[in-house]
């Protein structure tokens, strides 16, 4: 006997609709234990403290711990070897970092491809970095920073905490686009980096602002600008590099990934939340607090964001032979 027209649309209908229960269902449970939130980064650094912040959010709204778990080495590399490797399954996760995107051209081994294998699930905050100064350097603006690096090529010492950290990459981008020759000096960790910029060991510091602004602010670093586009709020009276270096830009980046696979409905459903606690006064004040901007973004223009940072890092490793130890 046919089946009627119209009963056999709503059984093909009925037919299409049945494979997406299944992850409907699964995001709609999510998450029923606790979720692993990586850090390649030591506790006490701005990895750490956004990832223990946008945790603590997570764990309220969801009514399930979000445990953050640091696994410093490789330069982030062996954190985000971890959660590539992990079960697709949104119950591991990582604190993405531009450090990801510089690893992908600075290491020609890496045993992952970062774009190819982690989903970016959301933004959580961009930084800028201060390119700050001992008030004894004869430099009190950018401008007269250039004058005196260009005449005196190879003398001047770039501290950083690392090749391929922020700090080191602002700098390398600096002497590119400013056009001077510098001696990149290079430490465990940016509390050594200033230590020996007080000291005048080193004569420029890129520095992380949450490492840096007390300093500026009680006058024992001087700060010539900033490395965003436009001013930051924390310190409105340091102008751009933009202002002296024409097209400079670049700041610190930290964000939400997980393992390529992972469901879709997962995916969105944490970005929807990081972007509600992005726009909550709790959590932007604390942000502010660290000198950091909210940065709230859908996967999909994550995923551009990232791109577009990886290939322009490459760019600069390139242009500067940037080598890893």
């Amino acid at each position: 006997m046919p089946i009627p027209r119209r009963q056999f649309l709503q059984v093909v209908a009925s037919a299409a609709v049945l494979p997406a229960w299944p992850r409907i269902a699964v995001a709609i449970d999510y998450p029923t234990r606790p979720v692993r939130v990586i850090v390649g980064f030591a506790p006490g650094g701005a990895p750490d403290i956004l990832a223990r912040l946008i945790g603590q959010w997570l764990s309220d709204r969801f009514s399930q711990p979000f445990v953050v778990e640091n696994k410093p080495g490789g330069s982030g590399g062996l954190a985000t070897e971890a959660v590539v490797n992990a079960t697709p399954d949104g119950y591991t996760l990582l604190v993405v970092a531009l450090q990801d995107a510089v690893n992908a051209s600075l290491y020609q081994n890496l045993k992952y491809d970062f774009a190819r294998d982690l989903a970016p699930v959301a933004g959580i905050s961009r930084d800028p970095d201060i390119m700050v100064v001992n008030p004894a350097f004869p430099a009190k603006t950018a401008a007269e920073f250039i004058s005196y690096a260009k005449a005196n090529p190879g003398k001047l010492n770039m501290g950083s905490p690392g090749i391929g950290s922020s700090p080191h990459m602002a700098g390398e981008l600096f002497k590119f686009m400013a056009g001077v020759d510098m001696t990149h000096v290079e430490y465990r960790s940016s509390a050594q980096v200033i230590t020996d910029l007080l000291g005048g060991q080193v004569q420029v510091y890129f520095a992380p602002i949450s490492a840096s602004i007390e300093y500026v602010r009680a006058g024992k670093l001087r700060a010539l600008a900033v490395t965003t586009a436009t001013r930051a709020t924390t310190l409105p009276d340091v102008p751009p590099l933009s202002d002296f270096v024409p097209g400079y830009e670049m700041s610190a980046w930290y964000g939400i990934g997980a393992p390529k696979k992972t469901p879709a409905e997962i995916i969105e459903r944490l970005n929807k939340e990081i972007q509600a606690g992005l726009g909550d006064p709790g959590v932007t004040a604390r942000l502010s607090a660290l000198g950091s901007s909210a940065f709230p973004v859908s996967p999909a223009d994550f995923g551009k964001f990232i791109a577009d940072q990886t290939e322009m890092w490459a760019k600069v490793i390139t242009a500067a032979r940037i080598k890893p130890d």
